[in-house]
């Protein structure tokens, strides 16, 4: 990799929040995991969880994915560490925004 392309690697402005169905949501909040169809394993399981956004994150083809920490995890503080196996990636039209008390 060139020096050219390590800049544009470290260029992409961290995200403070994206706007989902109309809804800015941002880190902290909560949302209901709707995971694609055709998805793996761990997308069936984790459908229709809730779960916390731990970060927003940009790849380098610009697409957004939010990262989250399911909110009944016992292991959710390693999930806020950022430690493997608690925390889960999805994009912005796999989720749904969760506001206030409400339930799914």
């Amino acid at each position: 990799m060139n020096e050219l392309e390590w800049q544009l690697l470290e260029e992409h402005t961290p995200l403070e929040s994206v706007s989902v169905s109309g809804v800015e949501i941002k880190k902290g909040d909560r949302v209901i995991l709707r995971p694609r169809k055709n998805g793996d394993i761990f997308d069936m399981a984790l459908a229709n969880q809730i779960a916390v956004i731990e970060s927003i994150e940009q790849t380098y083809e610009d697409q957004v994915q939010l990262a989250v920490v399911l909110e009944d995890d016992p292991g959710r503080d390693l999930g806020m560490m950022r430690q493997p196996g608690h925390r889960f990636f999805f994009t912005l039209e796999e989720v749904e925004p969760l506001r206030g008390k409400d339930k799914v």
